[in-house]
């Protein structure tokens, strides 16, 4: 079933988002990278950041909601994701590829705003829920991509395979051209 924009609205409000509009992806842009690298694949050179240490949490943690809430809200703040109004865009699935008879997800970027109080682990929103993290639990792990309005950074919290979680951001000097995506 594809979703509609109000579904979508309703499916983000209990991890405290709030949806304002899904985008045109002519008018989104993204940090560049160079050819043949993704985000988890980008180094330093590349405007790539990383968790500090203390905020990577294994999924079986018991303070990992705590650690991926807090890491990941330092490096929103800290490399620019919000707008003034803590507007951003976030990277939603409107349909599942077997929904779609084309193949592909329905993914595209939407336009939400960050309330007072959000929480994108206990809130466990499907949306954000990752699939890699079941290979190591059967605990609600989230995963979401997400980028500033101005398309100077890019924020991924993500699993990886050793069976941790943390948050990445692409955020080349200041100088560097947008891309469109």
């Amino acid at each position: 079933m594809t979703l509609t924009d109000a579904d979508m609205a309703a499916l983000l409000a209990p991890a405290g988002l709030h949806f304002i509009k899904r985008m045109d992806q002519e008018d989104v842009r993204l940090p560049p990278l160079p050819p043949g690298h993704s985000a988890a694949s980008a180094g330093p050179e590349h405007g790539r950041f990383d968790s500090h240490p203390d905020e990577i949490a294994d999924v079986d943690d018991a303070d990992m909601p705590d650690k991926v809430n807090a890491g990941w809200f330092r490096m929103a703040a800290e490399f620019g994701l919000f707008n003034d109004d803590r507007e951003f865009l976030l990277s939603v699935c409107y349909a599942r590829y077997w929904e779609t008879g084309t193949g592909d997800d329905d993914m595209a970027w939407v336009q939400v705003r960050l309330l007072d109080d959000w929480d994108f682990v206990a809130s466990e929103v499907e949306l954000l829920r990752s699939y890699m993290a079941g290979q190591h639990t059967e605990r609600f792990v989230p995963e979401f991509t997400m980028a500033s309005l101005d398309g100077r950074m890019k924020l991924n919290t993500t699993v990886w395979g050793n069976g941790t979680i943390s948050t990445i951001v692409i955020r080349p000097r200041d100088d560097s051209p947008q891309t469109t995506s």
